[in-house]
């Protein structure tokens, strides 16, 4: 870490600039300390391995507020408490961990002359120990970790490094990378400035080209990683469009994504964190593609698009745009990756374009600025300015901003960095970035959608009053401890930004009286912004981005986090004393009471939707009022241009860039992520991430069976149709019984040491119709839980559920026993439904269904290792009469009778949610979470997105960001 270095105030009173800023009470109780003006109480915090039941973590009598959650306290006694657990330094109570913080602060303020007396400091500290012990907004996670630690003061969450074309940067980019991963945090570079493998080298030699030495630094991460922390390591590898490696580097994932099935389909553990992973390379990175506009207008045109040599910038091939776009976006569909980033809109926004251009972001996309520099950022939680009568406090709003700027610039007087040119870097333009979270829960609170002009209006004016506010605070701490060292020389290409950011708030065009007066408020910020600003200059070149705000979601008790929509309208609760409990959004019945429904309909629609998961047929609700609970995941997801809508509204006013992943359906097409892409770009967005569902097998995301959004597309002719009663037939599946004598199968089993046996009853006409398991003894828990279960799935089976349905949802599955099995046809399996189910599949499902789901017979393994092909010969195949799930005059396996038509009196009458098949998939219609999504590496909790990484509810551990 290198030295901080101070003398901020000796160098405003050499420029003779202001004694100090007095500060305001805006929050506290003037003769009252913010700790007593709120209820403590102690708490017991108990983790236990998921696996075995053990105790990982323990620590008894943690002081919180009476109003915290006991998720949030668990997340802040085991990620930000200090000191050894059970020693007498150990931090016990938030007070001790926001005092620790706070009085840092407050010594960096004093120390660098911000405050104009002791009085103002002292104001100053307990202003901000207010807001943050009322959840009103966190500092990012490295704060809370080494701030007034004996550790190096590292603030900064966010890194961008720089690497040369030579062996010497090359090797310094993979230690700087690692140092800055030791520390938890993330970084990301551009590579375009290495030879491609296209060019030769000085000695006559061909060059190695970046893709080779990406596999270096991903393995480095990947070591790191594993070495002891508790996610993996966040990067963010870009390259340019025109690089003559640009093909390779696009299809890097997508190849190993291949991989990553084959050996799943092996019997290898390819999940995310699993033991088999690391064999694969390119896993730690984000990749993105930096696009021009001239390669965007050639995709537009159909056109050539040359790819440079990186020496002397001549066009060394010229490669068709619209070729090249749609290979980017196959990837993307494949696997996920490449993004894309936006390289002319970025440097159109830049303040600094005099020092440097912006080449990359952090891993995370949410900070772009010069090479070598780093980010402090912070969050809001915008769900607190909402007042009791549904009104969001501008005012309350602006003020919070201006104490959380000033906090953040004062701890960059502090700051310790990895590297000393990420530290001149940081210090010389002081980047900033202030954000917010729970925007997704404030719009639907404010009854708004989220897909809506009144929701994107909404979002545009609350996150142009929080830019122009910090601006405004930066412009007078540059009239108190001068501008930023590097401001002079960019003063002009700052300022012409500032009048950018005004205009576009001058375009916004107020939809409600919800935001005609929080936009007001942001025009005046902006006009303080530019007269302040052309006075004293700016003290940081950035102030804002919008970041994933994972943990310290959790921490401020945040319902969705950063720019997301609310993921589900039911979510998990844990209770005090352990185990949780499954509650409807306590948003949803202060939206229903701002859109004017009563307490009786309120009740009924959220015991509606605490059953069904969604507000589809909810009784009352009126079909104009469904968009306002449309959520992420589940029956009424949102469209992806909804996404793309809402990062367009807020973009303008951000001085980096918005941590978020456009969320597809797994039927999306290529052409569909084309377009994202396409209108990102038109949109003015800096940078574009999507996820296709089930596109991973590491770490996949489903969107969850559901009812959809059927019968509401069109929602004037829904509403016509649900006023009009009619006779509506209702097709129900029927059970097919077995008939009391049936073959049968019994096989049995070895995985992982324990024994079992399966016995597999059919029809006649050879289709699965019964399964029983025996493992344990009889009596045991595990004998009945293994009996119910075999009766569900038989019983599910009779009424004509797939066995392809079930073979999907639970091959794969991982839990002990797992491992070597005795079957010569599935040799290693995750689990006993694992083997389980690939054993009924060999056994009951035809060649094509189960090939396409990766499943073989050894001997068909063998085939295709000798012959290339899994499929035996023609004249290897036998009589047609006995393949396995052909019939004569009976239906096929796992086919549904025949339905018996049902004569009801009402329009809105509802079977279970179409495509809906089996439990798991009914507890993702209901709950709209992944019952697939990756699994936490510290306590085995079900991860959900926040930006382009995964977090932790149970636990606040995230898969990258901090």
């Amino acid at each position: 870490m290198t030295e901080t270095v101070s003398g901020a105030a000796q160098v405003a009173r050499q420029r003779g600039r202001g004694k100090g800023l007095k500060v305001e009470r805006v929050f506290s109780t003037e003769g009252v300390h913010p700790y007593d003006e709120i209820s403590w109480e102690r708490r017991d915090v108990v983790q236990t391995n998921w696996k075995t039941g053990d105790t990982v973590f323990e620590q008894r009598g943690v002081e919180f507020p009476d109003f915290w959650s006991v998720n949030a306290s668990t997340i802040v006694t085991t990620k930000y408490f200090r000191g050894a657990v059970g020693s007498d330094v150990r931090e016990w109570s938030l007070k001790q961990l926001v005092d620790r913080v706070v009085k840092t602060y407050r010594k960096g303020g004093e120390d660098n002359g911000y405050f104009a007396s002791p009085a103002d400091a002292e104001l100053f500290e307990h202003e901000l120990t207010w807001l943050l012990v009322n959840q009103y907004f966190s500092f990012n996670s490295p704060v809370w970790f080494n701030v007034g630690t004996p550790s190096p003061q590292q603030v900064s969450a966010c890194f961008i490094l720089a690497v040369d074309d030579s062996m010497d940067s090359i090797l310094n980019w993979y230690k700087e990378e690692g140092f800055i991963f030791k520390g938890g945090s993330g970084a990301g570079l551009n590579l375009s400035r290495i030879r491609s493998s296209k060019e030769l080298l000085s000695s006559g030699g061909t060059a190695s080209g970046p893709v080779s030495f990406m596999r270096g630094a991903d393995a480095s991460a990947g070591t790191i990683k594993s070495g002891g922390a508790t996610r993996r390591a966040a990067k963010m590898v870009v390259l340019d469009v025109d690089h003559p490696d640009i093909e390779e580097f696009v299809m890097t994932k997508a190849r190993e994504e291949d991989k990553i099935r084959a050996l799943r389909d092996a019997g290898f553990d390819m999940d995310l964190g699993g033991a088999d992973i690391t064999s694969v390379q390119y896993q730690n990175a984000n990749n993105s593609v930096r696009v021009s506009d001239e390669f965007m207008r050639a995709v537009e045109e159909g056109t050539k698009f040359g790819l440079r040599a990186r020496k002397d910038n001549a066009v060394i091939e010229e490669v068709d745009a619209r070729e090249l776009f749609r290979k980017i976006a196959v990837a993307a569909w494949e696997c996920a990756d490449p993004g894309l980033q936006y390289d002319d809109t970025i440097n159109d926004w830049h303040t600094n374009p005099e020092t440097g251009r912006i080449t990359a972001s952090n891993p995370c996309s949410e900070y772009m600025s010069l090479d070598n520099s780093s980010c402090n950022l912070a969050s809001l939680n915008l769900l607190k300015f909402l007042k009791d009568d549904d009104t969001f406090d501008a005012p309350l709003f602006a003020k919070a901003v201006e104490f959380i700027i000033t906090a953040m610039d004062i701890s960059i007087c502090f700051a310790d960095f990895p590297t000393e040119s990420i530290g001149d870097t940081t210090r010389d333009y002081r980047q900033l970035g202030i954000g917010y979270a729970n925007l997704g829960a404030l719009l639907m609170a404010m009854g708004l959608g989220y897909d809506s002009d009144g929701g994107r209006a909404m979002a545009g004016a609350i996150t142009s009053l929080m830019t122009g506010q910090s601006y405004k605070r930066s412009a007078e701490l540059a009239g108190v401890v001068g501008p930023y060292n590097g401001y002079a020389r960019n003063a002009d290409a700052h300022k012409r930004v500032m009048r950018k950011h005004q205009a576009a708030n001058d375009a916004i065009r107020s939809v409600h009286s919800h935001d005609r007066d929080v936009h007001a408020l942001a025009t005046k910020a902006w006009d303080s912004v530019i007269k302040t600003g052309e006075k004293n200059g700016f003290r940081n070149a950035q102030a804002s981005v919008l970041a994933p705000t994972g943990t310290i979601g959790f921490m401020m008790d945040c319902d969705t986090t950063g720019i997301e929509p609310d993921f589900s309208l039911v979510k998990f609760k844990k209770l005090v004393g352990g185990g949780s409990m499954q509650i409807v959004n306590q948003t949803i019945p202060r939206a229903l009471k701002k859109l004017g429904y009563q307490e009786e309909q309120i009740e009924a629609i959220v015991e509606y939707i605490g059953d069904k998961g969604h507000v589809i047929d909810a009784p009352g609700l009126k079909l104009e009022h469904y968009e306002v609970f449309d959520t992420a995941m589940g029956a009424r997801a949102l469209a992806p241009m909804g996404h793309v809508r809402m990062m367009a509204a807020a973009q303008p006013f951000l001085s980096g860039a918005i941590s978020k992943t456009v969320n597809l359906p797994e039927s999306a097409s290529v052409e569909e992520i084309e377009d994202v892409y396409m209108q990102s770009w038109k949109l003015g967005l800096k940078a574009t991430a999507i996820y296709r569902d089930n596109c991973k097998v590491g770490q996949p995301l489903s969107d969850g069976g559901s009812t959809a959004k059927q019968g509401v597309a069109d929602k004037a002719s829904a509403a016509a149709a649900a006023a009009e009663v009619k006779t509506v037939v209702v097709e129900r599946p029927v059970r097919k019984r077995l008939p009391k004598s049936r073959p049968s199968r019994t096989t049995s089993f070895t995985v992982g040491g324990a024994e079992g046996y399966m016995t597999a009853g059919s029809y006649p006409d050879d289709g699965l119709g019964e399964v029983f398991l025996k493992l344990g003894k009889q009596g045991s828990t595990l004998a009945g839980v293994m009996d119910a279960f075999s009766m569900a799935i038989s019983i599910s089976l009779q009424y004509g559920v797939p066995l392809e349905t079930y073979v999907s949802k639970f091959t794969n599955m991982k839990f002990e026993p797992a491992g070597l099995t005795d079957d010569p046809d599935v040799r290693m399996s995750q689990s006993i439904m694992d083997y389980i189910f690939r054993r009924l599949a060999l056994d009951y499902l035809p060649f094509e269904k189960r090939s396409a789901m990766g499943i073989y017979t050894a001997d068909e393994r063998q085939r295709q290792l000798e012959t290339g092909s899994y499929e035996a010969a023609a004249e290897e195949l036998p009589e047609a009469e006995s393949l396995i799930g052909t019939t004569n005059d009976g239906p096929a396996e796992g086919a549904i009778a025949p339905a018996k038509p049902v004569s009801v009196e009402s329009a809105s009458v509802h079977e279970a949610p179409k495509g809906v098949h089996t439990s798991a998939e009914l507890m993702e219609a209901i709950t709209g979470t992944a019952v697939d999504s990756p699994l936490c590496f510290t306590c085995g909790t079900k991860m959900r997105p926040a930006g382009s990484c995964y977090v932790c509810e149970g636990c606040g551990s995230t898969s990258g960001c901090s």
